[in-house]
């Protein structure tokens, strides 16, 4: 198949050209529903490139569509460009995303960040999806130690396209600048204790459920490792009154039994 030219044509004949490519490469059904649900070409045609980079099946090409991932996708605050060479930069920030959607989950409010740790890693399949391709899950609450004093960190991933560690810190409430000193030094410790010499820097990743885009970026001005800053939300929160109040599925299959007696 005829590759799309590197120079767009003064009439627009490659990119067409690639349009048509691009379009091809999908099953006719995840065309059908991007024509659907997208009204505009261009975004029709980043759904059709992530589907075919990501291998998305319908259902879960439908579940990005509803998540707005065009939206959120390479749109968290980071320092990339100053710790990062180019290429890198580029990569690693639109591999992230800005917010995070774990509507897979349910917590009852109040809750606490071990809690939403301990879901995100019951669902770990879910939430691999929603972090997106290449993230191999490395380990939950992964020891370091430092000067004989041991630290944990939340969440600790690899990138397989990225070729790098990325440590995901989840923070409950609203981001504190005090956040990316803590996981600039978790990056440091990682690249000197567990980073392969081939392996590319490691990326910190604090996910918290509100910032301040100037005092996060203030945040992140002066730190020498690359580190991201996202929200997260939770669409499927509970009161903790209202949880406790609704039946358990034995409750149900019980009752289901007394009606058919």
């Amino acid at each position: 198949m005829k590759q799309p030219v590197s120079q767009l044509q003064e009439d627009g004949s490659d990119k067409i050209e690639f349009r048509k490519q691009a379009v091809s490469q999908i099953p006719w059904g995840h065309n059908i529903l991007l024509m659907q649900k997208i009204k505009k070409k261009e975004t029709r045609l980043w759904y059709i490139e992530q589907t075919i980079l990501n291998g998305w099946s319908r259902d879960m090409l439908s579940l990005m569509i509803k998540s707005n991932l065009h939206l959120r996708q390479g749109e968290a605050i980071n320092n990339f460009s100053k710790t990062l060479p180019g290429a890198q930069s580029d990569l690693v920030r639109e591999t992230l995303k800005d917010p995070y959607i774990f509507d897979f989950i349910t917590l009852a409010q109040p809750f606490t960040e071990r809690e939403l740790e301990t879901e995100l890693v019951k669902q770990v399949q879910k939430f691999l999806l929603e972090l997106g391709a290449g993230f191999a899950f490395v380990g939950r609450q992964y020891k370091l130690t430092v000067s004989d004093q041991d630290f944990y960190l939340d969440l600790l991933f690899y990138h397989l396209k990225m070729r790098c560690f990325v440590i995901i810190d989840l923070k409950k409430g609203d981001f504190k600048p005090e956040y990316t000193g803590k996981m600039n030094f978790y990056c440091s410790a990682v690249d000197d204790l567990i980073k392969h010499k081939t392996d590319k820097p490691t990326i910190g990743l604090i996910l918290c459920q509100t910032k301040d885009k100037v005092m996060a970026e203030y945040a992140l001005r002066d730190m020498n490792k690359p580190i991201g800053i996202s929200e997260f939300e939770l669409t499927r929160l509970l009161p903790k009154n209202l949880r406790s109040s609704l039946p358990t599925i034995e409750e149900i299959e019980n009752e289901l039994k007394k009606r058919e007696d």
